[in-house]
């Protein structure tokens, strides 16, 4: 028995900065098989990789901005990360390539320094 596809056009959640959807769309920062949640973040912060797979994005990044493809893409390098086991986290550290950082108030002890959350000398914020 033979299968046919039909031949009908519909928009396409992967077309990058389309107006129809897709990352970078002004009104839906949709990435398939990732939810993205708009919210109120602390101030600084534009997005959170979540551990269950979900992204939160600020309230004061603009829909459709080249600044949401950038945290989106950033995000998602995190939700990637955390699937293929390589980063992990609680509230107590952080796991990077089976190294384990201590984490508290918003600080995590690297290399023997409390650094803030986000900071750009994490490998796992360099990649």
């Amino acid at each position: 028995m033979a299968f046919k596809l039909g031949s009908e056009r519909r928009p396409n959640k992967l077309s990058l900065g389309s107006k129809s959807g897709g990352i970078g769309a002004k009104d839906d920062a949709s990435v398939p098989g990732t939810p993205v949640i708009r919210k109120d973040l602390e101030k600084g912060i534009s997005g959170e990789a979540n551990i269950d797979g979900s992204i939160f994005l600020s309230n004061e990044v603009e829909p459709g901005s080249e600044q949401e493809k950038e945290v989106l893409l950033h995000e998602m390098k995190h939700i990637v990360d955390m699937r293929i086991g390589r980063l992990k986290y609680d509230d107590d550290s952080v796991t990077w390539d089976g190294n384990r950082y201590e984490r508290k108030n918003g600080k995590i002890n690297y290399n023997g320094k409390w650094v803030p959350e986000g900071g750009k000398d994490f490998p796992w914020e360099k990649h």
